[in-house]
């Protein structure tokens, strides 16, 4: 009898390790923890909450095809387009469904902060509720005129607008209170203008509001840089200043700030990459350091060079006191403009 007890003990406590083992192993394979040492242990999505071929997608897909090609990360990495509400039904999808899904992470840039503070924002996220991993790059407006314009300089274009702030129209590819309407009416708040009566024409996306600039529909344009850069190369339009801390480097190193021309505004649209809420440590330091990797590498570089994009990248801890100031300004900024929530 004492011989049988022997080796039933021992199946039972084999059953035990075994039993709590795939408890611990169910969670990382089902994507909800990974914990364990093997993570990743299956495909990565990248969530993007944009429609396919604009920034934030071309930001996704160029990550997705890195880490690959770097042999970085060795699972395959997609990229899923949730887009809607200027980035609002993408983030507060990824933050309501996407709790403690290791494999699942979002792509997400400045309109992000701005949808949880404006009025018409519509956002009850923000990156409080998930999990900063990175930012990865950052891009500047510009406000540009047809090449025949009047205008030089911001200074005779914000000294005509304070003598009437409706005689000039603005176009964007964004909404009101977007960061391409924050560009137009920013610096022209800081130069003096009373901002409530500017004239901003609203597109739905830049191209459009390209169209409308070059046809005569409308005079300056707010947008992003790489995308009037070749307007300018075409001799088509000249742009009067940039929203970058100081002039960059390369081909656009030409373009004066708006700071050196006395207006005392900058604004930065950065691009970044979280994980979810109740994310693993484990998955957390993984993507870290999987980043870091990455932004280090010259492929990466090259990608940078090839976008019109400016390295920004910035560790999680200074990425989140970042966001934490820029929330601070912009809400700021919505108070006088009454647009705040």
């Amino acid at each position: 009898m004492k011989k049988l007890m022997v080796p039933i003990l021992a199946a039972a406590l084999t059953l035990g390790t075994a039993a709590c083992s795939n408890s611990g192993g169910e969670k990382a394979a089902g994507g909800q923890g990974g914990s364990g040492s093997s993570y990743p242990e299956k495909a990565i999505t990248f969530s993007v909450p944009s429609g396919a071929g604009g920034g934030l997608d071309t930001t996704g897909r160029a990550l997705s095809n890195l880490f690959s090609s770097e042999g970085i990360v060795d699972s395959t990495i997609t990229v899923e387009n949730n887009p809607g509400g200027g980035q609002v039904v993408g983030t507060v999808d990824f933050a309501n469904k996407d709790k403690g899904n290791d494999y699942r992470l979002l792509i997400a840039s400045t309109p992000f902060i701005l949808n949880h503070i404006k009025k018409e924002g519509n956002s009850p996220v923000s990156f409080r509720d998930i999990t900063p991993i990175a930012r990865l790059v950052t891009e500047y407006d510009v406000l540009a005129v047809p090449a025949d314009s009047k205008y030089d300089t911001l200074e005779a274009l914000f000294a005509d607008l304070k003598k009437d702030p409706a005689s000039i129209s603005f176009a964007g590819g964004s909404g009101p209170g977007s960061f391409d309407h924050l560009n137009a009416i920013y610096p022209a708040m800081k130069a003096g203008v009373d901002v409530k009566g500017l004239k901003y024409i609203s597109f739905d996306g830049g191209g459009e509001a390209l169209t409308s600039l070059l046809g005569g529909n409308a005079d300056v344009i707010s947008s992003d840089v790489s995308s009037v850069y070749e307007y300018v190369k075409a001799d088509k339009v000249k742009i009067l200043g940039i929203s970058a801390p100081e002039r960059l480097e390369g081909e656009f190193a030409e373009i004066p700030t708006y700071k050196e021309q006395g207006i005392d505004a900058e604004l930065t649209n950065w691009r970044g990459i979280y994980g979810p809420a109740d994310m693993s440590e484990e998955a957390k330091a993984y993507w870290e350091e999987k980043v870091a990797q990455l932004v280090d590498t010259e492929a990466w570089k090259n990608e940078l060079e090839k976008q019109g994009w400016q390295d920004g990248y910035m560790a999680s801890e200074d990425f989140i006191k970042l966001m934490e100031e820029e929330e601070a300004m912009y809400k700021e900024i919505y108070e006088d403009l009454g647009m705040a929530k």
